[in-house]
C-alpha cells in the first residue's frame, strides 16, 4: 500500500537535535497522519535516532522505563501504532503489512532516513517487513520477544477469538488473558504497580485497534525468508522465560540471521523490555553503541 502523509503536528515543537551528525531534528511529541490514520510519536534524548515499536495491544509507553538510560546516547522515538495509545484507526482493517508501511511514512515525515530500530512482538513482525520494503533505512535491528513465523491454525483461531471477544465484551476484558502471557507469575506477584501500567496500556487501546491487531497477528506473513537478507547488525533480545515466543523461536532465527546475536534476559517473560526494563535498555544500548 502507498504511503501517504497528509498532516505534521508537532504538540511540543523543540529542537532538541542539531542535524549531521547528531541526527535530525524531532520534536519532542506530536501526530502524522499517514495511510488514514493519526499516528501518535514521543521522543526523548539526543544523538542519533533509535526507534521502538510496541507489541499488542499496548502502545510506545510499553518502553516508558527504557528510554533514561536509552536517552543518554540517542535520541528515543517511540510510536503508537494505529488504534492503540493515542493514535487513531479509521477502521479495524489492519495488517502487519500496512503497519510497516505506516511507521516507514512517520519516519519520512520526521526526515528519519535511517535508524536504529527495534520491535517488540508485533512490533518485531512489523519491523521484519519495514526491512524487506526499505532495507536501506535501517542501521541496525533490534528484535524484541517476536517470531518470524506466521500463525499456525490454531494460533490464528486465538488470535481471531481475541479479536471477537475484545468486540463482544470490550477491550478491557483482554487484560486477564494477557497478562500471564505477558509477564512471569514472579513478576504479577511482587510488581503490582508495574502490572496495574501494563494492563492500563491494554485498556488505552481503541476497539479499532484492538480487532485490527489481532486481526494482523492472525494473517501475519511469514517472515522467515528474510532473515537470510538481513546484511546489518541485529540482535535478538528476548526473555528467558518467554512462553509465548521461547527462547527457541529467538535461537531459530539468530541461526538464519547473518552475523546476528541473540541475549536472553533472565527472570523474563514476553513483556521482556517492561519487567526487566534496565536489563533490556543496557542490551539495547550497549548494541546500538557498537554501531556508531
Amino acid at each position: 500500500m502507498k504511503r501517504t502523509l497528509t498532516t505534521l503536528t508537532a504538540l511540543l515543537a523543540t529542537a532538541a537535535l542539531a542535524g549531521g551528525a547528531q541526527g535530525p531534528t524531532v520534536p519532542d511529541r506530536g501526530t502524522v497522519t499517514v495511510n488514514g490514520s493519526t499516528v501518535f510519536y514521543k521522543a526523548t534524548g539526543s544523538g542519533q535516532p533509535l526507534l521502538l515499536i510496541h507489541g499488542y495491544p499496548l502502545s510506545g509507553e510499553l518502553f516508558k522505563n527504557n528510554r533514561a538510560l536509552l536517552a543518554r546516547n540517542f535520541r528515543v522515538i517511540t510510536v503508537d501504532l494505529p488504534g492503540f495509545g493515542l493514535s487513531r484507526a479509521p477502521n479495524a482493517d489492519a495488517s502487519i503489512e500496512n503497519y510497516a508501511s505506516t511507521v516507514l511514512g512517520v519516519m519520512d515525515a520526521l526526515n528519519l532516513n535511517q535508524v536504529v530500530a527495534g520491535g517488540m512482538s508485533m512490533g518485531g513482525m512489523t519491523l521484519f517487513q519495514m526491512y524487506k520494503m526499505a532495507p536501506e533505512r535501517f542501521r541496525g535491528l533490534i528484535f524484541i520477544d517476536t517470531t518470524a513465523d506466521p500463525s499456525g491454525v490454531a494460533e490464528k483461531a486465538n488470535w481471531l477469538g481475541t479479536g471477537q471477544q475484545a468486540q463482544e465484551r470490550g477491550v478491557a476484558s483482554l487484560v486477564d488473558i494477557l497478562m500471564p502471557r505477558m509477564l512471569t507469575g514472579q513478576s504479577r506477584m511482587t510488581m503490582p504497580n508495574q502490572v496495574m501500567h501494563l494492563g492500563g496500556l491494554v485498556k488505552q487501546a481503541s476497539l479499532n485497534g484492538a480487532v485490527g491487531g489481532a486481526t494482523a497477528l492472525a494473517n501475519r506473513p511469514d517472515a522467515n525468508p528474510i532473515l537470510p537478507t538481513i546484511r546489518v547488525p541485529t540482535l535478538y533480545l528476548f526473555g528467558a522465560e518467554d512462553n509465548l515466543t521461547p527462547p527457541e523461536v529467538a535461537m531459530k532465527m539468530q541461526m538464519n540471521t547473518p552475523g546476528s546475536r541473540l541475549v536472553l534476559i533472565p527472570g523474563a517473560g514476553h513483556a521482556a523490555t517492561f519487567e526487566k526494563a534496565s536489563a533490556a535498555a543496557r542490551a539495547m544500548n550497549d548494541f546500538a553503541l557498537g554501531l556508531r
